[in-house]
């Protein structure tokens, strides 16, 4: 199953009603846009679904809801775990397994600075509450710092640990870890250089913009395995152009700001989190407008 697990993952977005709840209904929008994109699953309950923001309760509502609407779509679902505390993402990992997902993520535990051995800790004991392949993540922006290359080495040789989502700029310690762990699966997460990781070896990516803009990026790394750099790099510049007005706006209201242009009913983002702007809605509009981008919409 490990290498079946290759390829590029959309980081699911979520649903809410325009109180801030969970809702089913506009989970299955933002759903059923994704899935028409020939990804190769999703990566369900991550940061980019907000779920530094939600219930437990919630997340185990979303892995449902997501479940059943993705039967018979031929993808991976992996479900992101990865709580502050070991014991709610134990119980987050139980009931993706009970469910029939394919594999498990998680952050390293944060909110606090853990050490090194408590890290080490953490990514032990989830290894071992199911039997799923369990995907670590180094991703300094989340966690304050970035973990060392030797314990990402250590987490890369625990039981049912098959791979790592590398979200950091730091590709020189990239490649060192993959000249380390040749075997193991490594998915890149910064979407506007993923074609840069590409380059150096990647087995996927996984990234918030893959929601929109998801054949874009398994055409920039169709590129990157074809060798044809030069189509990947232009490929890139598109998203790197969306990526340029993402940030302006602030990334996931933006991003909810631009599903809504497109016709997809998904919500606002639960607060505090909100627009860095007034106008979001009208520059995602322009932007999504230009035809190097309007291209690529599903």
């Amino acid at each position: 199953m490990t290498r079946e697990l290759a390829g590029m993952y959309a980081a699911l977005m979520t649903g809410l009603s325009d109180a801030g709840e969970f809702d089913p209904e506009r989970q299955r929008n933002i759903n059923d846009y994704v899935l028409r994109q020939g990804l190769a699953g999703l990566y369900v309950g991550g940061s980019s679904g907000e779920s530094g923001l939600l219930t437990v309760d919630e997340l185990l509502a979303q892995q449902e809801v997501v479940f059943t609407g993705a039967a018979g779509a031929g993808v991976n679902l992996i479900a992101h775990v990865g709580m502050p505390n070991l014991r709610d993402s134990i119980r987050l990992a139980r009931h993706a397994k009970k469910l029939g997902y394919h594999a498990l993520s998680a952050l390293p535990p944060h909110s606090y600075p853990f050490s090194d051995e408590e890290v080490f800790g953490y990514y032990q004991a989830l290894a071992a509450a199911t039997d799923l392949p369990l995907i670590v993540y180094e991703i300094p922006l989340r966690t304050g710092r970035p973990l060392p290359l030797a314990l990402l080495v250590r987490l890369l040789d625990l039981g049912n640990v098959v791979g790592i989502k590398y979200t950091s700029t730091d590709l020189f310690k990239y490649s060192q870890l993959r000249k380390r762990q040749p075997q193991k699966l490594f998915f890149y997460g910064f979407d506007e250089i993923y074609a840069a990781a590409g380059m150096l070896g990647t087995e996927g990516g996984i990234g918030t913009t893959y929601n929109l803009l998801g054949r874009l990026y398994v055409a920039v790394d169709q590129a990157v395995r074809d060798g044809d750099l030069l189509r990947a790099k232009t490929l890139q510049m598109v998203s790197q152009d969306f990526v340029e007005v993402l940030l302006e706006t602030g990334v996931l209201p933006g991003m909810k700001a631009a599903f809504r242009v497109i016709g997809v009913d998904c919500g606002p983002t639960r607060a505090p989190m909100a627009p860095a702007v007034k106008d979001a809605e009208d520059r995602m509009r322009a932007v999504l407008a230009r035809p190097a981008i309007r291209e690529w919409l599903a």
